[in-house]
C-alpha cells in the first residue's frame, strides 16, 4: 500500500479537506498513474452531498482524470511508463456479461460497473477518485490521451465528453439532423462542440441569452432562451434529437413538443428530485424519451481520438486544490465557463 495526499469530503455536505489515502500495490494488470489534472463534475457535488443516494465517507471525488503512467504491472500489454492516459467514471466491471462483452461496461449486469469513487471494488475496499496525487487502475479501464490534446482540457472529456458523445453517436447526430442541446454548462458546451463536429445543425436551448456569444463560438447555429414562451411556439416540431444536459427538473411537456415525429429526447443530466412525465407528450408523434450513461471504454477512446482529430477540448478554469470548495459553490451557482479543472500538483 502507498500513502498519497488527496482532498476528501469527511462527511455528507461537509467541506472537502486535505487528507491522505491508501492506494493498493500495482497488480499484474494494473497501471499506476501520476495524476496531473482532474475535472470537477457536477456529479462530484451530488455525491459528496448525498444528493443521489447515501455515499461512502470519507469520499475522494473525481472521475475526469488525466495523467502519466509511472509504473505498470508485469502482465500489462496496453501501456508503458510515460504514456499519457485518462480514467473516467468506472474502474472495474464483471467483464463477462453480455453488455461487457459488447463494450458497454457502463451497463454491466454482473454486479458493476465499479465507479471510480464512492463505490466498493472487487477487493472489498472503497474506491477513491482523482482529487489525489495518483491512482492505480486495471489497464482495461485506462484510455490513451492523444498527443493532439493537452492534458488539462482533455480531463473533462473523460466524463463530459463521453457522456455527450455516446448519445450523439447512438442517435445518429450528423449532416441533415437537427440537434438541440439543453443547457450550456459543463456537459452542454462539450455537447455543442461534438454535435457541430459531427455535422449536425445545432441549437442551444438555455434559460437566457447570457451565453449566446459563447454558444455561437462553440459551434451552435442557433440559440434560444427557454425563459421566453415564444421559443416553444417557434420551435415546435423542429428537432430530431434533444440532448438534455441539465440536472434540474424540466417542463417535459414543453420540451417534448419540440421534437419531430420519431424524434428523441435524451437525458444525461440527473436531477435529485423526481420528475413528472406526461405521456400525452410522446403519444401523438411517436416521440421517445430516453437516457444515456457515459460510454464504454472502447467508445471513450473513440471519443478522445475524435476530439483530437477535430481539435476539441473542454473550456476550463484551472484551479489549485485549496479552491475546490469555492469551485463547488460556483458550480452550484452556474458561475463557471465551463469546467473547473484541478491542478493536482497543488494537492
Amino acid at each position: 500500500m502507498t500513502t498519497v495526499a488527496a482532498y476528501a469530503a469527511p462527511a455528507p455536505k461537509a467541506p472537502l479537506e486535505r487528507t491522505t489515502i491508501e492506494r493498493r500495490p500495482v497488480g499484474d494488470h494494473d497501471v499506476l498513474i501520476d495524476i496531473k489534472f482532474t475535472g470537477i463534475c457536477h456529479s462530484d457535488i451530488h455525491q459528496a452531498q448525498d444528493g443521489w443516494y447515501p455515499g461512502i465517507f470519507p469520499m475522494v471525488p473525481g472521475h475526469e482524470i488525466a495523467g502519466v503512467v509511472t509504473e505498470v504491472g508485469p502482465e500489462v500489454t496496453k501501456f508503458a511508463v510515460g504514456d499519457r492516459v485518462g480514467v473516467g467514471c468506472m474502474v472495474e466491471s464483471c467483464g463477462t456479461c453480455d453488455n461487457c462483452e459488447a463494450g458497454l461496461e457502463q451497463y454491466c449486469t454482473g454486479g458493476g460497473p465499479v465507479l471510480t469513487y464512492n463505490a466498493v471494488g472487487k477487493d472489498g475496499q472503497p474506491t477513491y477518485g482523482g482529487y489525489s496525487e495518483n491512482i492505480v487502475v486495471n489497464e482495461d479501464f485506462v484510455v490513451r490521451i492523444p498527443e493532439g490534446l493537452s492534458l488539462d482540457v482533455a480531463a473533462p472529456l473523460l466524463c463530459a465528453g463521453i457522456t455527450t458523445y455516446s448519445p450523439l453517436k447512438h442517435w445518429n447526430a450528423g449532416p441533415g439532423k437537427k440537434v438541440a442541446v439543453v443547457g450550456l454548462g459543463g456537459l452542454g458546451h462539450v455537447g455543442v462542440k461534438i454535435a457541430h463536429a459531427l455535422g449536425a445543425e445545432v441549437t442551444v436551448l438555455s434559460q437566457s441569452l447570457r451565453k449566446k456569444d459563447d454558444g455561437f463560438r462553440l459551434g451552435a447555429d442557433h440559440y434560444y432562451a427557454t425563459s421566453d414562451p415564444k421559443t416553444f411556439e417557434e420551435l415546435a416540431g423542429t428537432f430530431d434529437l434533444i440532448l438534455n444536459t441539465v440536472s434540474a427538473p424540466l417542463d417535459f411537456n414543453a420540451y417534448l413538443s419540440l421534437l419531430r415525429t420519431d424524434g428523441t429526447m435524451v437525458n444525461v443530466g440527473l436531477p435529485e428530485e423526481p420528475v413528472q412525465i406526461p405521456l400525452m407528450s410522446v403519444f401523438g408523434h411517436r416521440r421517445s424519451l430516453s437516457s444515456s450513461g457515459i460510454g464504454g471504454i472502447q467508445e471513450t477512446q473513440e471519443m478522445l481520438d475524435f476530439c483530437a482529430e477535430h481539435g476539441l477540448g473542454a473550456e476550463i478554469e484551472l484551479i489549485n486544490a485549496d479552491q475546490i470548495n469555492e469551485a463547488y459553490d460556483r458550480v452550484t451557482a452556474s458561475d463557471v465557463r465551463y469546467r473547473f479543472v484541478i491542478d493536482t500538483s497543488t494537492i
